[in-house]
């Protein structure tokens, strides 16, 4: 702990790509951050860059020293806003990560709710259902939907979404209302890509509670966005197995119709999801807020 500005430096290195970005960015010359980074590499005994005439690379001992110095840096920039109370105003750059379809869907029209009453921040929203890495990408807060796989980040559950089979009351004519989720094994269903078992779908069983039943389910289409497969099913190809949040308006509207109600999953949380930091930052503390009083009601994602 001799030098936390070597600390510093070596992050601010790794972050911008190279010493002459780093060097802009902290307004010292690029033979002082160099020199810096040696002190403290030789201070370590050990190499945290490889240096080329092209890049800079972390070694994998730099790797794990950028990891930590990271943590030690945000918990020294948290620090400094509790002293001067900037901790209790939301300000800056946020930073969010949320699905496609629940996105142009519901946070579309929310997020200027949420801008106007915070006027001293501005929001980057990355619209995908691809899992992005948080702490990686940068990312101050993600929406996820669904079973949430383990890890160290922090969830708070938001709301919740009903998962329902449907398709049109022609399809249904055409091709017999399923009676039992084996019977899908004959049908013509929808499939979305990321889920974990893409060609597997799950339902509760209402005669042993707390069990599952598996079925295996094949298809004409796949997609990575949800709202396609849902048109594609109101046009009366196929089988959707969606959250209501993508097609509580066609259920509403007749345009399709669920069945298997009785063996629906349980509903699918959605989740606001951060990294673990000892002082919630103020922007990511009020959007989670936002978020809660906006989607708490159930009936937002029920049909």
């Amino acid at each position: 702990m001799q030098d936390l500005s070597g600390i510093a430096v070596f992050a601010a290195v790794v972050e911008e790509g190279s010493f002459t970005s780093a060097a802009e960015k902290l307004g010292q010359s690029k033979s002082a951050i160099s020199k810096q980074v040696t002190r403290l590499e030789q201070r370590l005994g050990a190499q945290l860059l490889a240096r080329t005439t092209r890049r800079l690379n972390l070694t994998e001992v730099g790797q794990a020293y950028y990891e930590r110095c990271r943590r030690i840096i945000s918990e020294a920039e948290e620090a400094e806003l509790a002293v001067t109370k900037l901790q209790d105003v939301p300000r800056g750059r946020l930073r969010v990560s949320a699905p496609l379809s629940f996105g142009v869907a519901h946070l579309a029209a929310a997020l200027p709710d949420f801008m106007c009453a915070h006027r001293e921040l501005s929001v980057e929203i990355d619209f995908s259902d691809r899992k992005v890495d948080l702490v990686e990408e940068g990312f101050d807060v993600a929406v996820r939907i669904g079973v949430l796989q383990d890890s160290s980040l922090i969830a708070k559950r938001i709301a919740e979404t009903r998962v329902v089979l449907a398709a049109t009351q022609s399809y249904w004519d055409e091709n017999g209302m399923p009676a039992h989720p084996s019977d899908l094994a004959d049908h013509n269903c929808l499939t979305y890509t990321y889920l974990n078992a893409p060609n597997t779908w799950r339902f509760r069983d209402p005669d042993n509670p707390g069990e599952d039943i598996t079925v295996r389910i094949k298809g004409s289409m796949t997609s990575n966005n949800g709202n396609i497969l849902a048109q594609t099913a109101a046009s009366g190809i196929g089988i959707v197995f969606t959250p209501t949040f993508i097609c509580a308006q066609a259920i509403r509207n007749g345009v399709l119709v669920p069945a298997l109600t009785d063996y629906e999953p349980s509903p699918f949380g959605i989740y606001a999801i951060y990294p673990p930091n000892r002082h919630l930052s103020a922007k990511v503390r009020a959007f989670i807020d936002f978020l809660a009083a906006r989607f708490a009601g159930p009936e937002t994602m029920w049909p």
